[in-house]
């Protein structure tokens, strides 16, 4: 499929270009392919899966940071998800497996690329891996999402700034600001991510009630279809 990118920003365009992860259905890397190609629908519905990663940030009053996707973004622009989703890339230091570091490494640069929060921070070994899901979401009739999703969870007070071509506005919520804005969101028009939908519907809100005891969650060899 040829795509006509004069109607896209160029930033957003120039990212399509980036190396992501192309997996099997056990998480087992395969090779590298742009981000373009692993997002247009005609080849996710022919079965391509890429390696993703969301990031959840919960603040010392224990609310949680969103942020609401760029006008600019190609894939689910304006909607609301948590704190950061992106992909590690095919590089040397994004496609190591040992404790997830390549997935944490490429967390920590697009926590800083997105929402300008220094690494520092977001120390690697303080990012908590709860699990991973497998889903997919067709975000319009070209584009879409088919991803194995590496949850982690990071707790402390960041500083943001956010980068407008990827980040429309953040705020912080708590549980039931949250359970709220889902609960409202056809009336008020709010967009949410599908894969924000189904991290919140299947899993968060246990997590959020056991911040300090998160260990008890984490599962290292289940993916979770969704």
């Amino acid at each position: 499929m040829t795509v006509d990118w004069a109607s896209y920003d160029q930033e957003q365009v120039r990212l399509m270009g980036e190396m992501c992860i192309v997996v099997d259905e056990n998480d087992k890397p395969l090779r590298g392919d742009t981000k373009e190609s692993c997002h247009l629908m005609t080849n996710i519905n022919k079965g391509l899966l890429h390696r993703a990663f969301s990031v959840f940030i919960f603040n010392s009053e224990g609310k949680l940071l969103l942020q609401q996707r760029a006008d600019e973004k190609i894939t689910f622009p304006a909607y609301f998800t948590n704190t950061c989703c992106s992909h590690p890339l095919m590089t040397p230091e994004e496609t190591e497996e040992q404790d997830q570091i390549g997935a944490r490494k490429a967390a920590q640069r697009k926590l800083e690329h997105e929402l300008g929060i220094p690494p520092e921070q977001v120390p690697l070994d303080e990012l908590e891996f709860l699990t991973r899901i497998h889903y997919l979401a067709p975000s319009d009739g070209m584009w879409g999402e088919h991803e194995i999703d590496y949850i982690f969870i990071f707790r402390g007070d960041v500083t943001c700034h956010p980068n407008p071509n990827e980040v429309k506005s953040i705020k912080y919520v708590t549980k039931a600001e949250l359970e709220e804005m889902f609960e409202t969101a056809d009336q008020t028009g709010v967009l949410l991510t599908p894969w924000f939908r189904l991290i919140v519907r299947v899993f968060l809100y246990k997590w959020w009630d056991n911040l300090d005891s998160l260990k008890q969650f984490k599962d290292t060899k289940t993916i979770h279809r969704l």
